[in-house]
């Protein structure tokens, strides 16, 4: 089984397309939302042996922009492409994958992305991400990537039953 986890954003979403048994990322891009979207009803990895999971936005209270409201239409234009797929997608808001990897809700990204690379590439030089002659697990990663990867080991973690 594969897991697609998706970090929307109002212009631009990061994408993972994670192996559940071993959460290798097999594919990755952040890539504009059209892109995203046509990617989603064309895709043939996408299959019944595809789970999706996308990050849920959340209120904590504070006013937000047009960039949030943006963020959130994004979102349901992916969920709908994926609904009339019947892909099962699933949202997780940013909460959890903090209290999965990090056990504070107060972590940033910095924080995440260490707890990532200690879990999968433990006492790896350059965030476990290696050189182009010698990729590492993490090869490639940069920014919103490592968001949407966290949010997809989190998924499967729930899946699974707890942290592995």
């Amino acid at each position: 089984m594969r897991i697609l986890a998706i970090d929307p954003g109002n212009v631009k979403s990061a994408y993972v397309i994670i192996d559940f048994d071993t959460c290798k990322p097999l594919q990755f891009n952040k890539t504009d939302n059209e892109s995203l979207l046509y990617t989603l009803l064309i895709y043939s990895l996408l299959d019944e042996e595809c789970r999706v999971v996308i990050e849920k936005i959340a209120s904590y209270g504070m006013p937000v922009g047009e960039e949030v409201f943006d963020t959130c239409i994004w979102t349901g234009r992916f969920m709908q492409t994926l609904d009339e797929r019947n892909i099962p997608t699933e949202l997780v808001k940013r909460y959890e994958v903090k209290i999965n990897l990090c056990h504070d809700t107060r972590a940033k990204d910095a924080n995440i992305i260490q707890a990532l690379v200690d879990r999968f590439t433990p006492g790896a030089r350059n965030y476990g991400k290696g050189t182009k002659q010698a990729p590492g697990w993490f090869y490639g990663f940069k920014a919103d990537i490592w968001q949407a990867y966290a949010l997809g080991v989190t998924y499967i973690d729930r899946l699974k039953g707890g942290k592995q």
